[in-house]
């Protein structure tokens, strides 16, 4: 069974809501700072309240860029990136150009991953693939353009897509991307048993709005495990 430290290592504890107040991000940054994991997911609006708030926490800041249909322009996702960087951001997590993919315009969705990853100047930068809305090659060459790009992570979902992560498309992105690139599996994964399930199937980062549940789930079966 995971420890603890190693799943609050990989969760993404995440607020992305068009309706989240301050005292939602509140609640979120004192979650994660009370179960160590390893960053809160906000908008680019609530970045600079999250950095405060975690300003004393090992947990670390990541924002969403061109969120949630990524349909901006590299240079705007660039200025977007420019501007979590400087609101605290040490982690972004980017849209990619899904409709430019399915046009075929590869030059143009590498090179809006790679001036995020250039605005981002070294911070960690993830992709997301919204992998619901595309084919199995579709998904294979956008991982393949996102390693190109320079980006560190590809993942699953924004959460507000059609359907989220699946442990088919994890294990597919794994398989694409190797062990050079992390893969984050996101979108409705609300409990243990499907954190596991995408971790076994080779995610190394998991973004959920219900990381504490998690985590409670966990503690929960390590107790009942050591009573016998």
């Amino acid at each position: 069974m995971i420890s603890i430290e190693e799943l609050a290592g990989m969760i993404d504890h995440t607020n992305v809501q068009r309706d989240a107040t301050d005292a939602d991000i509140q609640a979120l940054c004192q979650e994660a700072d009370d179960y160590d994991f390893n960053c809160v997911c906000v908008t680019p609006t609530q970045a600079d309240l999250a950095s405060e708030l975690l300003e004393n926490s090992d947990t670390q800041v990541c924002v969403v860029i061109g969120f949630p249909f990524g349909v901006q322009t590299p240079r705007a996702k660039a200025f977007e990136a420019e501007e979590a960087v400087k609101n605290g951001a040490s982690e972004l997590d980017m849209v990619m150009n899904i409709g430019a993919l399915k046009s075929e315009h590869y030059s143009l969705v590498q090179a809006d991953i790679a001036a995020v990853v250039g605005a981002a100047r070294g911070r960690v930068v993830k992709v997301i693939l919204e992998t619901a809305l595309l084919t199995r090659e579709e998904k294979i060459i956008a991982c393949q353009l996102a390693r190109e790009a320079g980006a560190h992570y590809v993942k699953t979902s924004t959460g507000f897509g059609v359907s989220g992560a699946t442990v088919e498309d994890v294990r597919l992105m794994r398989e694409t991307v190797g062990l050079e690139m992390g893969v984050k599996a996101a979108g409705g994964i609300r409990n243990l048993e499907t954190a596991m399930a995408m971790i076994d199937a080779g995610a190394s980062k998991i973004g959920t709005s219900t990381g504490a549940q998690i985590m409670e789930e966990l503690l929960k079966k390590g107790e009942t495990e050591n009573n016998f």
